[in-house]
């Protein structure tokens, strides 16, 4: 017996919409899936991106195709007459530039391009359902909720660090915006629908940022924190490496290991960022402190201001240990993500320079997701 298809499964419980789709892409030959799932919603036209959007209404628009070396004009064009039109963005790079045009383009839900048919169009869905009738539920992994917020995030990051290179500065609303969102993911998906998702992201740096805001998340969630603190901490895990907007690309995606004079280099990203919030205002003190402190360790080793002991706050504490984790599991394209418990027992052989009890109470929470 055939087994269904999800997106199939999913449309069966959907309306037909007047109106056209338009699905820009480089490759219908090989669309011919999603090209079905989505002229279930409505009419689908498949055009180029420079080719000049139909004249009949559209109501959402599915860009998929390099971003980059792409002329855009039908699809810049299109939505210039349509700015509130929903759009998902099938990426063939979650990398800095990529994002970038998606951003300047509007795209808030950016996903890979390999993503499920049955998740792309319930994302489009999502956009398409009045505010009204959206109801929470409980997402599986890879759902819309957990990607969604993950490109909003990594949209917001890119700004973050856009900026800051370009600059010297950063805006602070930026990053509060992505706040709830993505305390909601990992709260209704879970922790590994969320490092599965961010894991999908090439730019080491975004997916580093995303993978510490998904930890802190958890883990202030597990430790019954109120509302207010658990987006104080995801508001910190999210700009603690903006310092890295200002190393250079050379040595901060180098893919090997660092020479003394590259880490010499790397590690005043921590000063840096300090002195980018700084300057930019809107962060307080906490967050500063994060920023300027998150590479400190209990027994004076750290850095940049050799901290010891009681001199290190909370806060810090707990961003350091999903910082070190997260840096471990994270996807490179030399090597695989360390499993849990192996990077759990690195950061048990950390004792003396990570807060250990800390760590126990994050381990629990990792499980517990």
């Amino acid at each position: 017996m055939p087994r269904p298809n999800p997106a199939v499964s999913f449309l069966a419980k959907t309306q037909m919409r007047a109106g056209t789709l338009v699905l820009y892409t480089d490759q219908p030959d090989s669309r011919a899936d999603l090209l079905h799932a989505l002229a279930q919603i409505a009419p689908c036209t498949v055009l180029s991106a420079s080719e000049p959007p139909p004249p009949d209404p559209c109501v959402g628009v599915i860009i998929d195709f390099d971003l980059l070396p792409s002329p855009l004009t039908g699809l810049r064009n299109l939505i210039a007459a349509n700015p509130g039109l929903p759009r998902v963005f099938l990426m063939r790079s979650m990398g800095q530039r990529s994002l970038s045009v998606a951003r300047n383009l509007g795209g808030r839900l950016c996903l890979p391009m390999d993503t499920p048919i049955a998740t792309v169009v319930e994302a489009l869905q999502t956009q398409l359902r009045p505010a009204e009738a959206q109801t929470p539920s409980r997402p599986v992994t890879g759902s819309p909720v957990v990607v969604q917020a993950a490109g909003r995030a990594s949209a917001a990051i890119a700004n973050l660090l856009d900026s800051a290179r370009d600059h010297g500065t950063v805006d602070a609303a930026v990053i509060d915006a992505t706040l709830e969102p993505i305390l909601g993911a990992i709260g209704t998906g879970g922790l590994k629908a969320w490092l599965e998702t961010v894991r999908a992201y090439d730019d080491a740096t975004y997916q580093h940022c995303l993978l510490v805001a998904g930890l802190a998340a958890t883990f202030a969630i597990d430790l019954g924190f109120s509302t207010a603190d658990r987006e104080h901490l995801v508001r910190a895990a999210l700009v603690h490496d903006v310092g890295k907007a200002k190393i250079p690309l050379s040595i901060l995606n180098k893919p090997g290991p660092l020479d003394p004079g590259e880490r010499a280099v790397m590690r005043e990203h921590a000063a840096l960022g300090h002195e980018i919030l700084v300057k930019a205002g809107g962060f307080d003190e906490t967050v500063l402190t994060v920023v300027r402190h998150h590479h400190e360790m209990l027994d004076g080793s750290g850095y940049p201001d050799r901290l010891k002991g009681e001199a290190i706050r909370d806060i810090v504490r707990l961003i350091t240990v999903c910082d070190v984790y997260a840096a471990l599991v994270e996807r490179r394209p030399y090597r695989a993500p360390m499993p849990s418990a192996k990077a759990m027992e690195i950061l048990y052989g950390m004792e003396g320079k990570l807060d250990i009890d800390l760590v126990r109470a994050f381990e629990r929470s990792v499980a517990s997701s």
